[in-house]
């Protein structure tokens, strides 16, 4: 296993052409991540609670059909799987109403954590949104413990839903897992999470963090890089312009692309990460969001491997 992601999955309503009509599309930020793993040619795990129902079993056949392990597949009768409408605007950018009071993935236990399969897996990824629930948030703290004492890399995305929790409780649990993230992912929404934009540099010393990446919508992502001696180096690579459609998981597109990639070129611990590796991942990651947010629909947005080489190609015979 070279990826593991523990946290949500569910169904996103994506809006049809006529109004108040709605397509159902398999999302959730760490499904769509463990997704984009997988289509870049890496093997993925997912542990996530879905519902026994008709869209729980709809969501595991999504993850067996794009070749990612459904690490707890009991499907649970105590609550359904979770659903979220999507709103788009004009320029592509979205909000969601989720229907989970409490929904499935809220569910998930320490007991769906196996530390064998953390053994066996060369990264462990998580976000907030899993742990917006007492018991999953037990969960995914346990996981990113065991993970770090294992000497595995750790990926976090804050993923900040206001619909969700507020600021104060999304802060706190995220307090509770800074001392096992590697690899932080923030949007520039969120920058209060860690000061301002300003601060992360000392946010990222404070608490040993090797690299922070800030992604900017179209204008593509600054990246964060704590050195061998302590010092922090950034920079900024450049977003693509296309016409958006919707951007519903081009953050997790982006994410799962800039992971597989560092993988892929020989990382194996967070010290492995060199300023070559990860200007080159986000890179990657840029043109995996970019080939997203030209259709609708979370998992079935999200690009290949192949999809991404074919792009960056062309982008440099047109340079």
């Amino acid at each position: 296993m070279d990826v593991i992601c523990i946290g949500e999955m569910l169904v996103d309503f994506t809006p049809a052409k006529e109004a108040y009509t709605y397509k159902a599309n398999p999302g959730g930020a760490l499904a769509n991540v463990a997704v984009s793993v997988s289509r870049n040619d890496l093997k993925a795990g997912f542990i996530g609670k879905l519902g026994n129902d008709d869209f729980g079993r709809m969501l595991a056949k999504t993850l067996e059909d794009n070749d990612v392990k459904l690490l707890c597949p009991q499907l649970t009768d105590k609550a359904n799987t979770t659903l979220a409408f999507v709103t788009l605007r004009e320029d592509g950018e979205r909000s969601f109403t989720f229907v989970r009071k409490p929904g499935a993935d809220l569910l998930l236990s320490k007991a769906d954590v196996k530390k064998e399969d953390l053994a066996d897996a060369k990264l462990l990824n998580a976000g907030s949104v899993g742990m917006s629930g007492e018991s999953s948030a037990d969960a995914v703290v346990y996981a990113m413990r065991t993970a770090h004492e294992l000497g595995k890399p750790v990926g976090f995305d804050i993923n900040y839903r206001a619909n969700i929790w507020s600021f104060k409780e999304c802060k706190a649990q995220v307090e509770r897992v800074l001392a096992y993230i590697d690899l932080l992912k923030i949007s520039d929404e969120e920058t209060d999470f860690v000061g301002g934009q300003e601060n992360i540099p000392d946010f990222m010393k404070k608490h040993d963090i090797k690299a922070v990446i800030l992604t900017l919508g179209a204008d593509g992502a600054r990246y964060y890089l704590k050195e061998e001696d302590g010092s922090v180096i950034s920079g900024h690579i450049k977003g693509i312009k296309v016409d958006a459609v919707d951007a519903t998981g081009a953050g997790d597109a982006f994410w799962g692309t800039l992971l597989a990639k560092l993988l892929s070129d020989g990382v194996e611990k967070a010290s492995d990460i060199n300023h070559e590796l990860i200007k080159n991942a986000v890179l990657y990651g840029n043109v995996s969001g970019a080939l997203c947010v030209q259709k609708t629909g979370g998992i079935p947005a999200i690009p290949t491997l192949d999809e991404i080489e074919d792009f960056l190609k062309k982008l440099k015979s047109e340079n």
